[in-house]
């Protein structure tokens, strides 16, 4: 989210200011601004300021959401192996069965008389034999259907660890949500409280953006790749959690932009702050990220001769802006 532009004071104001420098300054202060300014200045600035904090709960919003993508992955991966693991613990019981029950009909006599009894020793014996190996074998199985059994055991724990973590992120999605839902609300009603023309100005410096440069190269072809992309999606409307391709947050512009490029970047600003090498702005070439902010809340692409492309705020769509729009906390190269 970009700052936003703040009008200029017009000439009467300045050549006030000027011709009434020798006098007291209450009257200065009394004569130099018309009395209802100062409110308005005001006005513009709390919108500024809940709208920097808007795009800090995005990000922390954009956060919770990937997390809670990557926990509902993990959580359908853990059903279908457990259902996998529990199929196989089903058919070593239906094996179990089959010798077991092959045990129990051969059963009844001790071995000796049966021996004795048997029309054939030698037939006998070789049946003999072989319940010798059904047993050893059946011993085999039912410790590795224990086995089975405690595997299956500690994964459905994990899964509901996951089940329970997954549901911890989900609420603060809802709660992310909720505080951008109403910083937005807040800053929407304050511009409407602004005189037609004041309005129609913050407007006007919302939409504003500067024309595209030209003459810097991008250090590789994905960067290039990266920065066309970036250029296809200018006007397009800022979407807090937007990810495009048709509205995009400030996170969401670079990642969208680089995945045209295949490369994958992390969703928020603050992990993409850390998605490369970092190099000085000094040295920034086109499709690096500039990220702004000590908290790292806004990023941009640099795209040459000064300027960043970057998804503003609300009511501002994605444009080109001075690289140096507002405090710049790192430059980094994907």
């Amino acid at each position: 989210m970009g700052s936003h532009r703040r009008l200029a004071p017009s000439g009467f104001d300045r050549g006030a200011s000027a011709a009434l420098c020798t006098l007291s300054a209450a009257a200065a202060a009394l004569t130099a601004v018309p009395a209802d300014a100062a409110p308005h200045r005001d006005t513009r600035a709390e919108v500024d300021r809940l709208y920097e904090e808007a795009e800090r709960a995005t990000q922390a919003y954009d956060k919770a959401d990937e997390r809670a993508d990557a926990l509902r992955r993990q959580v359908r991966d853990a059903q279908e192996h457990i259902a996998r693991r529990a199929q196989r613990v089903n058919t070593m019981r239906e094996r179990l069965g089959s010798l077991a029950g092959a045990q129990y009909r051969s059963g009844g006599l001790d071995p000796a008389v049966a021996l004795l009894l048997s029309d054939d020793p030698g037939d006998y014996l070789a049946k003999a034999a072989t319940l010798d190996r059904i047993g050893v074998q059946q011993e085999g199985r039912l410790r590795e259907l224990r086995g089975e059994l405690r595997q299956l055991a500690q994964e459905r724990s994990r899964a509901a660890g996951k089940l329970a973590e997954l549901e911890r992120s989900r609420k603060a999605v809802d709660t992310h949500k909720r505080i951008v839902q109403r910083k937005l609300a807040r800053a929407r009603h304050l511009l409407n409280s602004l005189p037609a023309d004041e309005r129609a100005a913050y407007d006007r410096a919302s939409r504003a953006g500067l024309p595209g440069p030209a003459g810097d190269v991008a250090p590789g072809a994905r960067a290039a790749a990266a920065v066309a992309a970036a250029r296809s999606a200018l006007g397009r409307p800022y979407v807090w959690g937007a990810s495009g391709p048709s509205g995009f947050d400030c996170s969401g512009l670079m990642q969208w932009s680089y995945a045209q490029a295949g490369v994958h970047l992390p969703r928020t600003s603050q992990d993409q702050r850390h998605a490369g090498r970092q190099v000085p702005l000094s040295q920034a070439r086109p499709g690096d990220l500039v990220v702004y902010r000590a908290d790292a809340s806004h990023v941009g692409m640099y795209v040459g001769a000064g300027r960043v492309i970057h998804a503003p705020h609300p009511g501002a769509p994605v444009r080109y802006d001075p690289v140096g729009m507002m405090p710049i906390s790192s430059v980094t190269r994907p």
